[in-house]
C-alpha cells in the first residue's frame, strides 16, 4: 500500500500479487474478455477521517474451471485534502468480483475432469475419417449410460454425430427433463432417417436460462450407439457481477499501518520595525565580531536561504505490530535565490519485512509541502498479516477458488 500526499490531494495505491500457489480460480467456462475486479478498503484517521476504496480491473483470457485468474496491476483511489496534520492509513479488507464475458465455449467430450460419465463409454481418435471437434469423440452402447456437465451460463447445446440407426437420447437440465420427446440423432434436422454421417451436429439446445450454475445430462435410452462430441456453453450479456461470483477477503492478524504527517504551509511574517534580529544597515561586515547579527547572511548573496522557512518533524512513520523501526524524513532547504524551495526525502533506517520503500518528491516547481511516502507491500500471507478469503461457493464443479 502506497499513500501519496501532494498539495491538495491524497492518493493511495495498493499493489497486489500472489505469494503462493493458492490463487483465485475461474468458477466456470468463459470466453476471452471476462473481468476480475478487486476493491480494497483503506481506513484513514487523524487529520482526515473516512475510508478510501482503491479499485482495479483485469481482463482475462479464455477460462476453464480452476484456471488461475490474473490480478490487476494495482488498485487506486484518492480524495481532496484541505488540512495539515497526521493521517493514519490502515488496510481493512478486499473484495473480489467476477464479471463473465458474453460469448460461448465448447467443452470437449475428452474433458473427463469436467464431464462426469457413468456406464461404459469409449473414446476414439477420429482425425483420419471424421471432422469431430478436436478430432476425437466419445461413444457408448450401454443402456442408461450418462454424461453430465456442470456449468455457469445462460444456455447450453449438446453436440454429436448424426448417422443411421443411433439410439434416442433423453436430456435433462438441472435434473429435470425439459423436452416433451427424445433427441433422435438417427434422423436429420428435417426428421428423415439418415443415410450417411454428419459430424459436429447440434443435436439439442436448451431454452434461455437465468445466469448461474446449471447442469446438463444426456442419457442413452437404448442398447444402441450414442455419441457425445462436445457441450457448448453460452453466456449472454451480464452487465453486473453476479452475487455467486463474488468473494470477500478479510485481514488476518494485524497488517500494520502507515502514518503520514502533512505539514502546514510556509508563513512569512510582516516586517517589524522593532525586530531585534534585523541587521544594522550601517554594518555590512559580517566578519566583524562586533556585528550584532553575525549569523545574518549578506542580502546580496545568491546563496541565501529564506530565514522564515518552516522545517522539521517526522512526516512518514511505518507502524507495524512486529517492529518499532520507524521511517523519518530529512528536510534540506536548498537555495533558489531570494525564495527557498524545500525538498523532502522519506528515509528508512531499517526496512522491516513488508515495510516501506523510500520515495522522493519530484523536483518540480510546486507548493513546498509536496510529499510522497513510500508504500508497504501487502500481499496475501505476509509475515505480519495477510488476507483470508471468505468465498460464496456455488454448488457446482470448478467453483470459485
Amino acid at each position: 500500500m502506497t499513500p501519496q500526499v501532494t498539495a491538495g490531494r491524497m492518493d493511495v495505491r495498493w499493489d497486489m500479487s500472489y505469494k503462493s500457489l493458492q490463487r483465485f480460480g475461474s468458477p466456470g467456462f468463459f470466453p476471452e474478455g471476462s473481468i476480475l475486479s478487486l476493491e480494497g478498503v483503506v481506513k484513514a484517521s487523524g487529520a482526515w477521517n473516512g475510508q478510501l476504496e482503491p479499485r482495479g480491473d483485469k481482463t482475462q483470457g479464455q477460462l476453464v474451471p480452476g484456471t488461475y485468474l490474473d490480478l490487476p496491476e494495482g488498485l487506486t483511489d484518492g480524495a481532496a485534502l484541505d488540512r495539515s496534520g497526521t493521517i493514519r492509513f490502515e488496510p481493512a479488507g478486499l473484495s473480489l468480483k467476477f464479471t463473465p464475458a458474453e460469448g460461448d465455449v465448447k467443452v470437449n467430450s475428452d474433458d473427463s475432469t469436467d464431464i462426469q460419465y457413468t456406464g461404459s463409454w469409449q473414446w476414439d481418435y477420429t482425425a483420419a475419417k471424421y471432422d469431430d471437434y478436436q478430432k476425437d469423440i466419445r461413444w457408448t452402447e450401454g443402456l442408461d449410460a450418462t454424461a453430465k456437465l456442470a456449468f455457469l451460463g445462460t444456455k447450453v447445446s449438446y453436440i454429436g454425430r448424426r448417422e443411421q440407426d443411433l439410439s434416442k437420447i433423453r436430456v435433462k437440465i438441472d435434473g429435470q427433463e425439459v423436452t416433451s420427446g427424445l433427441v433422435e440423432p438417427g434422423k436429420d434436422s428435417s426428421g428423415n432417417p439418415m443415410t450417411g454421417t454428419k459430424s459436429q451436429e447440434v443435436l439439442w439446445t436448451s431454452p434461455q436460462l437465468d445466469y448461474g450454475p446449471h447442469t446438463i445430462e444426456i442419457i442413452n435410452t437404448e442398447s444402441k450407439r450414442a455419441y457425445l462430441d462436445a457441450f457448448q456453453v453460452f453466456i449472454s450479456d451480464v452487465p453486473e457481477p453476479p452475487e455467486h461470483d463474488k468473494a470477500t477477503c478479510t485481514m488476518q492478524n494485524d497488517p500494520g499501518a502507515i502514518d503520514v504527517t502533512v505539514p502546514g504551509g510556509t508563513t512569512t511574517p510582516t516586517d517589524d520595525p522593532t525586530n531585534t534580529n534585523s541587521p544594522d544597515p550601517s554594518n555590512t561586515n559580517t566578519d566583524d565580531p562586533n556585528n550584532p547579527n553575525p549569523n545574518n547572511p549578506d542580502p546580496d548573496d545568491d546563496n541565501d536561504v529564506d530565514s522564515h522557512a518552516t522545517v522539521g518533524g517526522d512526516f512518514v512513520r511505518v507502524v507495524t505490530p512486529t517492529t518499532t523501526t520507524t521511517a523519518t524524513t530529512t528536510v534540506t532547504p536548498r537555495s533558489t535565490g531570494p525564495t527557498a524551495t524545500k525538498y523532502y526525502r522519506a528515509q528508512v533506517a531499517n526496512t522491516p519485512s513488508g515495510g516501506v520503500e523510500t520515495g522522493v518528491a519530484p523536483d518540480e516547481d510546486r507548493p513546498p509541502y509536496s510529499l510522497m511516502a513510500g508504500g508497504m507491500a501487502l500481499v496475501m500471507g505476509t509475515a505480519g498479516g495477510g488476507l483470508l478469503l471468505r468465498r460464496r461457493r456455488a454448488e457446482h464443479a470448478g467453483g470459485a477458488q
